[in-house]
């Protein structure tokens, strides 16, 4: 028995053609969809990348008790446990996070693996002189990593030479070396289409339009304030990137028919998260609720074993289930510690009542195919929250001394395997109680544009919510910072949704366009570094939004303006104070 799993990054469901997409080119999904299960209900579970790789190894969620980071001591990897068992496991990937200190651990469970360079800003390759960059960019979150993308594109310039080509060259070379060989498992899997959405002509040019304007193929996570022709190219961009990743996959399909492996090899295409592109007037992921774009997921899924081809399933499924499903298909004993199921190909049975998913310090999400109930911090400091681990690193850096100068040791969860963890503080940039709670009716709302009041509907669905909590053994902090309970029924007393009805309605305004507001030699597009170099410009800074003046962060924000600071803040600006700004800005 053989398998091999192919991992995209940021593959939005809803840009497919078995999904129902008719303008994106990717004929070899519709291929693939041909050959395959199509699941039509499959969800995210912890996010963003590392904690939803956590999960394809653990079969558990982790976002209730830790942010973004390693495996941990006590972790059951899936790789590592077919390997334990004699499946050779390879893994071969342009994944940048797994060689930052927040992912160290992941790749070292493979037999082998091996890793290609460039990916978003990755520190590859050493140039003091700045590299060719666009005159203008719409991206205004210029940090190191934006400097970096351009160096790493000047050894990307054809596509054989792509970080993604060259993932899938070397997961093919595995399938030629070892298409006759039993007892293996190789994962290819690309960062791509996450963004910057970097693709060669011939993709471009599947998407021809009249385009004019600044470069713009990394959009920042915040709300739109582009115009709507950025936000058609932005996605034409993210649509290239796409029908690169489906001539990828068709060389996988290739390899299949020509050795023969449709017979005796599982198959699955998956993906961790979605991405908004300009749906909701958003950009990006984890600064907004996990709307539907984000976490109803493709999923396709070749088993030799059930020969199920071309149909659809409808089980509600999650990424926690990858793992119990490669280790069933090889005869490994899952660890009692792993919560998922095997997939339900054969039979489309039913796996689960609801399914649990979200951020860590986010809102605790839970869908159960029909209504998505989003469940925000009952207070405004969103607290307590705390990260509890034994490997104290963030993504791209280990925990301050100042982070650690407070730490406790908790008692253990059921799945430490009797150890201890350290907890410290958690913290969250953007804070998810603005956005209240939320429900959601899919079957009535499919875009989720309307959230509802149904205190019936919410009372089942925070009963399934606390349900999975447990299930979970949550740390007792999540019950509090929700204002659920920790043991007993849930009651008309804990429902939020009418309660937080009135902020919801606020963050749900959509940020006006810089065009609806008057402009002069200043304008809310003007870099606040400009502003608060100008005498008069600093002194409407300092009447109206005094924060900005004096503050440490301007290393930071001092190349963004005002209208997409409002955007990446959500609510700090209000749209009235935006008008006054811009209207004695324009007066100088």
């Amino acid at each position: 028995m053989k398998a091999i799993m192919v991992m995209f990054d940021s593959l939005n469901r809803h840009m497919l053609p078995p999904y129902g997409c008719d303008w994106t080119h990717a004929p070899n999904f519709t291929r693939l969809a041909e050959r395959t299960a199509t699941f039509d209900n499959c969800y995210a579970g912890s996010m963003p990348c590392m904690p939803a790789r956590r999960e394809i190894h653990t079969g558990r969620h982790n976002f209730l008790h830790r942010s973004w980071g390693p495996l941990e001591p006590f972790d059951d990897s899936m790789p590592e446990l077919l390997k334990r068992s004699g499946v050779h496991t390879h893994l071969a990937s342009d994944h940048p996070h797994y060689w930052e200190d927040g992912g160290a651990t992941y790749h070292g469970r493979y037999n082998t693996w091996e890793f290609f360079r460039g990916q978003e800003g990755d520190p590859w390759k050493g140039h003091v002189a700045d590299p060719p960059m666009p005159d203008e960019d719409v991206k205004e979150l210029r940090l190191e990593g934006y400097r970096q993308d351009w160096v790493n594109r000047l050894y990307m310039q054809t596509e054989d030479r792509h970080s993604q080509t060259l993932t899938f060259d070397a997961g093919l070379e595995f399938l030629r070396t070892n298409h006759a060989e039993d007892r293996w498992f190789v994962q290819i899997e690309t960062f791509d289409p996450h963004e910057p959405f970097f693709s060669h002509q011939q993709y471009k040019d599947l998407y021809p339009e009249d385009y004019a304007g600044p470069h713009f193929d990394w959009p920042d996570y915040r709300q739109v304030t582009e115009t709507n022709a950025q936000v058609q190219h932005a996605r034409h961009e993210y649509a290239a990137l796409l029908s690169m990743c489906d001539q990828s996959l068709g060389r996988v399909l290739d390899a299949m028919d020509e050795h023969d492996l449709w017979r005796d090899t599982l198959l699955i295409v998956c993906t961790d998260h979605g991405l908004l592109l300009g749906e909701k007037d958003w950009w990006g992921k984890s600064v907004q609720p996990w709307y539907n774009e984000l976490v109803h997921l493709p999923l396709f899924v070749w088993d030799p074993r059930a020969g199920i081809a071309g149909e659809r399933r409808e089980a509600l499924v999650q990424t926690i289930d990858l793992a119990p499903t490669l280790l069933e298909f090889f005869g490994v004993e899952r660890p009692a510690d792993m919560q998922g199921s095997p997939l339900p190909v054969a039979s489309d049975e039913p796996a689960r009542e609801a399914g649990l998913f979200g951020i860590h310090g986010g809102h605790v999400n839970v869908t159960d195919g029909r209504y998505v109930y989003m469940r925000a911090p009952v207070s405004a400091d969103n607290t307590p929250l705390y990260e509890h681990t034994l490997m104290p690193t963030h993504m791209r850096g280990r925990f301050s001394v100042e982070e650690l100068s407070g730490l406790e040791l908790a008692e253990p969860f059921t799945f430490t395997k009797g150890v201890r963890t350290i907890r410290v503080d958690g913290r969250t940039f953007f804070n998810p109680y603005r956005f209240g709670t939320l429900l959601y009716d899919l079957r009535t709302d499919p875009e989720q544009r309307a959230p509802v009041i149904d205190d019936a509907v919410e009372l089942r669905m925070a009963s399934l919510l606390v349900d999975l909590l447990r299930a979970n053994d949550a740390p007792a902090s999540q019950y509090e910072r929700l204002g659920l309970p920790a043991d007993g029924l849930v009651t008309a007393a804990h429902l939020l949704v009418r309660a937080q009805r009135h902020q919801a309605e606020l963050a749900a305004e959509p940020l006006p366009r810089p065009e609806d507001f008057p402009a002069g030699r200043f304008s809310l597009r003007t870099p606040i570094t400009a502003l608060v170099s100008d005498p008069k410009a600093v002194e409407v800074l300092r009447t109206h939004a005094p924060t900005l003046v004096d503050t440490e962060l301007l290393q930071t924000i001092g190349s963004t303006s005002l209208i997409s600071l409002a955007a990446l803040s959500g609510g700090v600006f209000p749209t009235e104070t935006l008008r006054v700004l811009a209207e004695e800005l324009t007066a100088l």
